[in-house]
């Protein structure tokens, strides 16, 4: 099996130990994630994993003929070749093994006796190639780059055609090609959309290597890995289990952690005080100087930047109506051919935290554009609620971070006076922590321009916030801070996330986007993603509600259709064409009652199939999967109710 090996590893920087006597060993089957703060060494330990960066000491074994594949967290451009192009130059060391199994062929032609070593040799080759999966690579390439969101289009562009987010797409598709002994990832989801996380969920799961892998994805996390290494102050520590379960056990040894510290600090200050009080009378020198070598000789105890508790609220929200926002049949094109958005209408109620959900290209981001008010080239109309005040961010928002001044002036000469003395705990859940608060605007990245411009928008008292991405460039604490805030908010959210986890904490309802159409899920994430297990696997039809309501559609529209039935004439006397109508509209009615019936008999066919599967043993016995289906069988029950309703209405009419 092939294995990496670090033992006894350590690495400096300056006066600072980012690696202490690290040893690890990473092997087929390995899934682990590795964690620590921000800046606590995780992407340089996995450079040296890779073999990028040397280490000061220690030692770094690799089995013989055992692949490593490295994706960095960003930097990596492609040009000069087609999409298919760039890919199959994953599989240049299928080509190189290729090429030495046709010389060694050559070699056996000439030189015939004396060669079992040779043959040998070619075996092996021959044997690795196979298992590579090499000989399989054109259909390895393109279900790889299917599932990170390429189209079969993309396949011929020219890779300088695409953006830096789908530039580190096309790195880690190459790096998954490979399929090499050992995975080593940063930070993989930086750029990938929902759909292409799942994928790659679905890829790790399966994956026959193994990998060690960076992440802020708490969700993504929980559902790869079952190992954790968490890097803090250079060292290395192991724990068994899930993401959660890691977090978990941390909280335990936090709270004791905690409890040293705080009777470290105690024991600090009374010394301290000791020698500050009587370290200049000569009578108490020698005991001053006897407190201060044991101060000297205190091994200082830190706390986790990532495992201290930041909280902060919004400022109170000014007051709405009940009604937010309305949007009536919006529709948006760029070409003036074909609509982004398609006709949508929706109501935005008080409290209500709305996530759009969609394939990119959707119009997620245009959507949050117009309801924003950034974009008002669209036909339709926006009626917003009574004092309605908004709140948006989007990735462009950093663009307006310039100037001189520090990051603690600029954030403080925008905060409301009451929250002025939280400005540092509140640069701290947002990554600025120590001296990074003094740094000048102008020479922050985009990604911390993005965090300032975020932070900046939560302290501003609006009462509808619409957020587009905002967990980028955010660390897992940042993401939970973030999102207990916008629980306790007091107005309205419509956001856009890629994270799975921070969508199912907060979101309490779902638009999903589709170009040109449009449908809402009354409920919460998990809720929506059970909805599209069922109508993939049939066991639901497809769910068709669009619009703020939520139910009723049907019935409404069952509604309007009787309505038009009625037709009477002065006096009870109806005319030919009168007549006419009534039958034309009694034969449509008879047609409804028809197409009712036929979708009860479906439903309760439906029903009888999961009722069947409950007596199952492999079903009963395993409660996951009894909850789920139990859960389907109620939805289906409320579906009978409401479609007899609506038959004994029609039928009614028709008499």
């Amino acid at each position: 099996m092939a294995f990496v090996q670090f033992s006894q590893v350590s690495l400096a920087f300056g006066d600072r130990d980012i690696l202490k006597n690290v040893s690890v060993n990473l092997q087929g089957g390995t899934k682990a994630a590795l964690t620590g703060a921000n800046g606590a060494g995780k992407s340089t330990l996995i450079k040296v994993m890779a073999g990028i960066s040397k280490p000061d000491s220690g030692q770094r074994i690799v089995q013989k003929n055992a692949r490593i594949g490295y994706l960095p967290q960003s930097g990596l451009t492609h040009s000069g070749s087609t999409l298919l192009q760039e890919a199959d130059r994953a599989f240049q060391f299928g080509y190189d093994m290729q090429a030495e199994i046709d010389h060694i062929g050559d070699e056996l032609k000439t030189n015939p006796p004396n060669t079992p070593s040779l043959v040998e040799r070619q075996a092996d080759l021959i044997a690795e190639l196979d298992a590579s999966g090499w000989h399989r690579r054109g259909a390895q390439a393109e279900s790889v780059l299917l599932g990170l969101g390429f189209s079969r289009e993309d396949f011929t562009k020219q890779t300088e055609e695409f953006s830096g987010g789908w530039q580190m797409r096309i790195a880690l598709a190459k790096v998954l090609m490979q399929q090499p002994d050992i995975l080593l990832l940063d930070e993989p989801t930086n750029y990938l959309d929902i759909d292409a996380r799942s994928w790659l969920e679905q890829f790790l799961q399966s994956y026959k290597g193994g990998f060690l892998l960076v992440s802020h994805d708490r969700y993504f996390l929980d559902v790869t890995i079952n190992e954790v290494y968490e890097l803090f102050n250079g060292d290395l520590k192991h724990y068994a289990g899930n993401f959660t379960h890691y977090e978990e056990i941390r909280k335990v040894e936090l709270q004791t952690l905690i409890a040293a510290y705080d009777q470290q600090q105690q024991e600090i200050q009374h010394l301290e005080d000791f020698i500050n009080r009587f370290g200049a009378k000569a009578t108490k020198a020698a005991q001053a100087q006897d407190r201060q070598k044991q101060l000297d000789k205190i091994v200082r105890i830190e706390i986790p930047e990532s495992l201290k508790q930041i909280h902060f609220t919004f400022p109170p929200a000014p007051h709405a109506g009940k009604l937010v926002l309305r949007m009536n049949d919006i529709t948006k094109s760029y070409d003036g051919v074909h609509n982004v958005i398609d006709d949508l209408s929706i109501t935005l109620e008080n409290g209500e935290r709305l996530v759009v959900a969609g394939h990119n290209g959707a119009g997620k981001s245009t959507l949050l554009r117009i309801i924003a008010g950034e974009d008002r080239n669209f036909s339709g109309e926006i009626i917003p609620g009574a004092g309605v005040q908004i709140g948006y961010f989007s990735q462009d928002s950093a663009e307006t971070i310039t100037g001189n001044c520090s990051i603690v002036d600029y954030i403080e000469s925008n905060a409301p006076f009451e929250l002025i003395p939280k400005v540092r705990s509140m640069l701290g859940a947002f990554l600025f922590r120590g001296d990074d608060v003094f740094k000048s605007l102008n020479v922050l990245s985009g990604g911390e321009k993005s965090r300032i411009a975020l932070l900046q928008l939560l302290l501003r008292p609006v009462n509808l916030l619409v957020l587009d991405e905002p967990t980028n460039h955010l660390d897992m604490h940042s993401k939970d801070v973030l999102m207990d805030a916008l629980k306790d908010f007091g107005g309205t959210v419509v956001f856009v996330s890629h994270d799975r986890g921070f969508i199912e904490g907060l979101a309490t309802r779902v638009l999903e986007l589709t170009p040109g159409h449009s449908r809402n899920f009354p409920g919460d994430y998990k809720y929506y993603q059970e909805r599209l297990e069922a109508e993939r696997t049939g066991t639901v039809g497809e769910f068709s509600m669009t619009g703020s309501a939520a139910g009723g559609a049907a019935s409404g529209q069952q509604d309007a259709l009787l309505s038009s039935s009625e037709s009477v004439q002065n006096g009870g006397q109806t005319s030919w064409e009168e007549e006419k109508r009534r039958k034309a509209d009694r034969r449509r009615l008879e047609k409804d009652v028809e197409r009712i019936e036929q979708q009860i008999d479906e439903t309760e066919k439906q029903k009888k199939t999961l009722e069947e599967q409950m007596s199952r043993p492999d079903v009963y016995s395993d409660g996951g999967k009894c909850r789920q289906i139990q859960k389907v069988i109620s939805e289906l029950e409320i579906k009978l109710n409401e479609l007899n309703v609506q038959w004994e209405e029609a039928a009614g009419k028709i008499e």
